[in-house]
Formats: structure tokens, C-alpha cells, sequence
């Protein structure tokens, strides 16, 4: 499709690849764009099962970190994140290597994952005052479970394959191939019903936050990208230097 993704179909299954291996995958705006571009496309011409992974050793580490500052970069993280959601076909995360910050964010948008032994999953956004909306934090706890969620996102734990798959983060052990094998037997299924369950599923376990609690958190969400550490993370990740935070 284009240098840094490419969009392959394997009958009814399309396969989008990160292509940036030389940043370990790491999104930007533009890959940002051309992930979800690259899966409506796939959907719209007919896919009827898509698998999202990366080229070479990481599925994604996470968001460039050159790139991140500013509304621009989110909105387009988000409305990727959302849009796999959303599809009516399922999508399988074949998560071949670290799946790091905005990577895991990729793989959790995804209805299931397969995650080979290099697999790792983690959150470590409060080690550089970055922060995950309310909808990441959630999911990601609904998958891995209340507690493992707390310790990544408090403890900076990284979950690696074996204990993903035994919390249920992952959903199988396996390889790019295993996950397209799995992928194409889901695109003989019923569409409608598949369609139908990932209705359901979305709007029973992740339905709409109360509006009064909705604004809360979007401002202690905008609070954390606007404060005096977000800006010291970005400085000391410059200058090569352990940040200090104040927690202003």
C-alpha cells in the first residue's frame, strides 16, 4: 500500500502490516492514518476478517516519541484506536514482538490476540507524564484483569507473553501465521452474527461514561498533557536525563 504499511488479502482476510522497522514500528500521525485507512479500505472491498501486526522483531513500540507533542497526534492515535473497534469484522492482533505504550494500545483496539514469545505488552506512560484516555485504561483492564492493569499502569510492569496469555490479554500463543490461520477461519462465519456479537459485546461491557463523569476525566486526562512534567518528560527525554517530576 504504501513504504510504511503494506495491505495484503489472503482470501476474505486482509493483513495490514506496520513497515517501520527502523523505528521498531513506532506510530505517527501518517502511520496513524494509514493503519485505519489501510483496514476500512480492506473492509469496504470486502474483507471479512482483518490481522494487524508488525514487520520484523516489535509489533509496535509504542508512539514516536519525536511526534507526540500535540492535539494533531492524538486525535489521530484515537480515531485509528476507534475505528478498529468499530469495524463489524473481527480483527486479530498478531502481536509477533513488544507491544510497548500506543503498540499495546493497537493490540487491546483489536477483538482478540496472538502472541508469539516475543511478545510483551506495557503501559509505561507515567515514567514520561504521558497519559492513556479513560476508554485505553479501561479496555485494558476488562482484558488483562483489574490488578494487572493497576501494576502496569502504577508499577510500570511489563506483561510478557506466557502471563498475557494466562490473563487473557492474549487470547492465543502463536505465530503471524497461526494468527492468519485463525483470522481466515473466522471469515467463513456468519458476518451478520460476528457483526452482531461485537455490537453487543461493546455496548454491554463499554457503553457510553455518565456525562458529569465523562468531563471529569477528560480534564484530569488534559491536565496530565498540559502540566509542568509533561513538559519536563519531554526535556529530559532531549537532554538524555532521568526527569523530575513535581506533580504540577
Amino acid at each position: 500500500m504504501t513504504e510504511l504499511v503494506d495491505l495484503s488479502v489472503r482470501g476474505r482476510t486482509a493483513v495490514v502490516t506496520l513497515q517501520r522497522q527502523a523505528k521498531r514500528n513506532a506510530l505517527t500521525i501518517e502511520l496513524c492514518d494509514l493503519i485505519r485507512e489501510a483496514a476500512t479500505t480492506a473492509v469496504a472491498d470486502g474483507a471479512r476478517s482483518l490481522v494487524v501486526t508488525g514487520e520484523g522483531t516489535s509489533f509496535c513500540s509504542g508512539a514516536d516519541l519525536d511526534a507526540v507533542y500535540g492535539d494533531a497526534f492524538r486525535e489521530s492515535l484515537y480515531g485509528m484506536l476507534h475505528a478498529l473497534a468499530a469495524l463489524p469484522v473481527p480483527v486479530v492482533a498478531a502481536v509477533n514482538g513488544p507491544a510497548i505504550g500506543a503498540g499495546t494500545q493497537l493490540a487491546i483496539a483489536c477483538d482478540v490476540r496472538v502472541a508469539a514469545p516475543g511478545a510483551a505488552f506495557a503501559i509505561p506512560t507515567a515514567g514520561n507524564a504521558l497519559a492513556v484516555d479513560p476508554w485505553t485504561i479501561r479496555r485494558f483492564a476488562l482484558l488483562a484483569g483489574n490488578g494487572a492493569a493497576r501494576a502496569a499502569l502504577l508499577g510500570l510492569e511489563k506483561i510478557d507473553a506466557d502471563r498475557a496469555h494466562a490473563l487473557g490479554l492474549a487470547d492465543r500463543l502463536g505465530t503471524v501465521d497461526d494468527a492468519i490461520a485463525w483470522a481466515e477461519q473466522m471469515a467463513e462465519l456468519a458476518p451478520l452474527t460476528l457483526a452482531y456479537s461485537k455490537q453487543v459485546l461493546n455496548a454491554v461491557f463499554e457503553p457510553e461514561f455518565e456525562a458529569a463523569t465523562a468531563a471529569e476525566l477528560t480534564r484530569s486526562f488534559e491536565a496530565c498533557w498540559t502540566s509542568d512534567d509533561f513538559a519536563e518528560g519531554r526535556a529530559a527525554r532531549l537532554e538524555k536525563r532521568k526527569p523530575q517530576f513535581k506533580g504540577l
